[in-house]
């Protein structure tokens, strides 16, 4: 499947849009180590009526670690070393690797993302609740993962979500 065909995909790019989530997304990526990905991996979920609990949400990490952590990550922390140069080097020869390793960070999530979707089929992924239930418990079922998540980025990224029911 083509990622522009994938619901997820879409359901990633419009929730990143509104307003505030970009900012919330940053703050918990870099404050509590969350994945962006999989943060909207579990919300994707939860529109569509699944529910996970802490056993299940840890399958699903542990499924995607490695890409996460061999791939993703370095090539975000390069991007940002590259923001603003690097000195000797011109900032405007920089400016261009940066552009470019951005474009293959993006296809790196893209390719996260086709990952999940298809190890973590919708209909046989979590159980059936109500999608503020399953937002509710995905949510839970993270932090029990990665610890306590910071309130306000959570409750932005909840209330933006209410939208999509």
């Amino acid at each position: 499947m083509r990622a522009e065909d994938s619901a997820f995909w879409r359901f990633s790019l419009r929730f990143y849009r509104r307003p505030e989530v970009a900012d919330a997304c940053i703050k918990l990526q870099d404050n509590a180590g969350i994945d962006v990905n999989l943060l909207f991996f579990i919300m994707f979920l939860a529109i569509n009526e699944r529910s996970l609990e802490a056993e299940e949400m840890r399958r699903i990490d542990l499924c995607i670690r490695e890409w996460r952590t061999r791939v993703v990550q370095p090539l975000r922390a390069v991007r940002r070393d590259l923001k603003g140069g690097i000195r000797p080097v011109d900032a405007a020869a920089a400016e261009v690797l940066r552009s470019a390793i951005k474009r293959d960070e993006l296809q790196a999530e893209r390719v996260q993302q086709e990952t999940l979707e298809r190890e973590f089929p919708l209909l046989s992924t979590g159980a059936r609740a109500a999608p503020r239930v399953a937002a509710a418990a995905n949510i839970a079922a993270y932090a029990a993962l990665v610890g306590a998540l910071p309130v306000a980025p959570v409750n932005i990224l909840l209330n933006a979500l209410a939208d999509e029911f």
